[in-house]
């Protein structure tokens, strides 16, 4: 005789049974179908517990967790505040900041007495790159912009959402040396084609620089960017896994398919300085439009010698820009001992290659753009008082795509489909959603550092210069940037 008690505890444990079934069943079915988290579509219900975990963290860190601060080559504390620009929750925060200002390193700006009034603000104005020398002068009217990401590196829906978002905020969108797609194209945003050493995209049957192609591209692009080299892997050619090269990305460079990608370690056409430039007039001339250069700096004999040799042939062989590339940059895959030793940071490179420039008299005429881990309002701010006119990022969009730094981004796993070609994992990717957070990402980076302006007592960021920032050097000690990097005598 069954025992009434067991069969109460069996009849409810049953129904129990029912309810986690039909718990995870439901869940199963709104992850998959929801379309604001990758991880979600892509990991249903299991990927609930990267939510709570977030969440719950800040309860829980003083027993297991280690500072917000602590993690490379992003920390918890950085990466929450692009999630929050991203999704356009602000950047708000309690109970003080977690950022220990005695660290060498650290930047402090310079706080005005009596800061700018909001009547008194202005917009940030563009800035017009080739202006005079150019056919076709390109207007950049956003401070900070998307970086050199080739598709290969990154898949297809994110190509597109950044298209997208490029246009909505009115940023440009940098193709990476892979070539120009029509996934760059799908949101008619202000591109830059750049021209990488194995000429993907621009090159003929044989690999060389095809002018005819150039001529194409001119159509369609703003600005053309020869890369010489990168802060990830300066010496060291692209490299793309054969398992990411598609059929049609294979086709856009113009190489075989499912082969490893790996491009020269330089221009085979162009050895010297003087080549250099005589490339950069001459693409300038064949498409009208404006011609700058890529570049991580190792020390002060190339750029010394770039602005000797422009004062000597001319301004119209001057690059329209100059993207300096810290040695802290790099999204896609690179040797570690390049990553880790070579080329300097972008906190050393961009003051000293601005020197230069105005000690030739030649900043007026080359913008200069920095790139290299600056992610946040701050670091561009720092970026525009050292004296950049524009901010690069790659790994910021990237973060604001949905990135939960899983750093398989050259295995073709990548859990939230930004840089896998599985079209399974792509699928967590929703254009249509992620599209929107690169657009918000862009303009409350734009916005933040114009806040940071107006509390130093500027009308606009394009006021800033270096003595609006301050360099932490020991700890409870800081110096001023135009004492740590004075500006050149001219005559």
């Amino acid at each position: 005789m069954i025992n009434p008690i067991d069969l109460v505890i069996y009849s409810l444990s049953t129904i129990l049974g029912l309810i986690i079934i039909g718990l995870i069943v439901f869940w199963f079915i709104e992850d998959i179908t929801q379309k604001k988290h990758s991880v979600l579509r892509n990991y249903p219900v299991i990927g609930r517990l990267r939510f709570f975990f977030e969440q719950q963290g800040k309860y829980f860190r003083q027993y297991f967790f280690s500072d917000d601060r602590d993690e490379m080559p992003f920390n918890r504390a950085t990466r929450n505040w692009i999630y929050r620009h991203s999704k356009n929750k602000g950047g708000l925060v309690g109970f003080g900041s977690t950022m220990d200002l005695r660290e060498p390193g650290s930047i402090i700006f310079v706080n005005a007495a009596f800061p700018i009034l909001e009547e008194d603000q202005l917009p940030t104005p563009s800035l017009c790159i080739g202006e005079g020398y150019a056919q076709y002068p390109f207007e950049a009217k956003s401070i900070v912009n998307i970086s050199g990401m080739s598709f290969g590196a990154i898949s297809k829906p994110a190509v597109r959402a950044l298209s997208l978002g490029a246009a909505e905020a009115g940023c440009w969108f940098n193709t990476g040396e892979g070539g120009l797609s029509l996934h760059h194209q799908k949101g008619q945003c202000d591109i830059i084609m750049q021209i990488g050493t194995a000429k993907y995209g621009i090159r003929d049957e044989q690999g060389n620089f095809s002018a005819e192609r150039a001529k194409e591209v001119g159509k369609v692009v703003k600005a053309f960017e020869i890369k010489l080299s990168q802060g990830a892997k300066p010496g060291k050619g692209g490299l793309l896994p054969g398992n990411k090269i598609t059929e049609e990305i294979a086709k856009i460079r113009g190489i075989p398919a499912f082969k490893d990608s790996i491009s020269p370690n330089r221009h085979k056409d162009i050895d010297n300085i003087e080549q250099l430039l005589e490339k950069i007039n001459m693409i300038r001339e064949l498409t009208g439009r404006p011609v700058g250069i890529k570049t991580a700096i190792g020390g002060w004999h190339f750029i010394n010698e770039l602005c000797e040799q422009i004062v000597q042939k001319g301004l119209d062989y001057a690059p329209d820009f100059i993207t300096i590339d810290g040695g802290e940059g790099g999204s896609g895959a690179a040797p570690q001992s390049l990553i880790d030793h070579v080329s300097l940071p972008i906190t050393e490179a961009l003051p000293r290659v601005v020197d230069a420039l105005i000690e030739s008299g030649l900043k007026e005429r080359i913008r200069i753009v920095a790139a290299g881990k600056l992610v946040t309002a701050a670091q561009g701010a720092w970026a525009l008082c050292a004296g950049a006119d524009f901010v690069n990022t790659a790994r910021g969009f990237m973060f604001s795509l949905g990135c939960i730094q899983a750093m398989r981004c050259h295995k073709n796993t990548c859990p939230t489909g930004i840089t896998t070609h599985n079209p399974r994992l792509q699928n967590g990717l929703v254009v249509e959603e992620k599209y929107i957070r690169v657009a918000n990402y862009a303009r409350n980076f734009n916005k933040d550092i114009n806040m940071i302006a107006h509390t130093c007592g500027l009308r606009h960021a394009r006021e800033f210069r270096r003595e609006h920032v301050r360099i932490v050097e020991t700890a409870g000690k800081s110096v001023a940037m135009n004492m740590l990097y004075p500006y050149p005598d001219v005559k």
